[in-house]
């Protein structure tokens, strides 16, 4: 267990109000807990690659930051519809 492993770890508790935020709220506010828990997760998953000392974990990071911004606007665009 290094240093990186220990920030993932605090890191990842930080999931716990986003979740808080998506089970209630509008839909509006649970889009924005969806955005800051996919923010949280890629830093958590580039803490992890770094922590096993593995450059090839760093692509799935770099992925899910490129899907969450585009399913962020997907989700936006479809909520448009009742607003």
């Amino acid at each position: 267990m290094n240093v990186w492993m220990i920030a993932a770890t605090v890191t990842t508790c930080c999931l716990i109000p986003c979740g808080v935020v998506c089970m209630r709220g509008d839909p509006e506010v649970r889009l924005v807990g969806l955005e800051g828990a996919a923010t949280i997760l890629v830093i958590v998953f580039v803490l992890l690659g770094e922590g096993v000392h593995r450059l090839v974990f760093l692509d799935l990071p770099l992925t899910l930051a490129l899907l969450a911004f585009g399913g962020g606007l997907v989700f936006a665009r479809f909520l448009e519809r009742w607003m």
